[in-house]
């Protein structure tokens, strides 16, 4: 499969209304899931091991008090940079480079703030967002899917 079709597969599988895609032909797999930015932070946290609260962007329809109280958690937002494909996260250029960001840098929308790696070709992840990075949430050289949070970003 070229890497054409695989983005061509993954733009129509993040457009439909499928919360997950599995792929397998001539030995390579291909897993995707999408959902909401929440469900996918909450099992970061739970495969990490570690306990921390889901966040999402918007409030949470269930939490009338928020909606209530106006800008009660306005300037608290925080958001998530995902990983756009499939593939083995590295947090910096090469194994003895220093890493694009840590926690407590600021970051740019459109700043290189890390690698995915698939089938041979290295992707810059560029953050979608102005902030701080609050939280890595994978470790380098760990592999990630389609979607799954790579930082907390406030």
């Amino acid at each position: 499969m070229e890497i054409e079709q695989i983005m061509q597969l993954i733009q129509k599988v993040s457009d439909s209304t499928l919360t997950a895609f599995d792929y397998e032909a001539d030995g390579v797999r291909i897993t995707m899931e999408h959902g909401k930015m929440t469900a996918a932070a909450a099992e970061t946290a739970s495969a990490a091991g570690t306990v921390q609260p889901a966040v999402s962007e918007t409030p949470v329809q269930s939490a009338p008090k928020a909606a209530s109280v106006p800008g009660e958690r306005e300037d608290v937002k925080e958001k998530f940079v995902t990983s756009p494909l499939v593939g083995t996260f590295y947090a910096a250029p090469s194994e003895d480079a220093a890493p694009f960001v840590q926690v407590g840098d600021a970051v740019k929308k459109g700043q290189v703030v890390a690698i995915v790696e698939a089938m041979k070709l290295m992707n810059e992840i560029e953050s979608d967002y102005d902030g701080v990075v609050k939280e890595i949430l994978v470790k380098n050289g760990e592999m990630v899917d389609y979607g799954k949070p790579l930082f907390r970003v406030g």
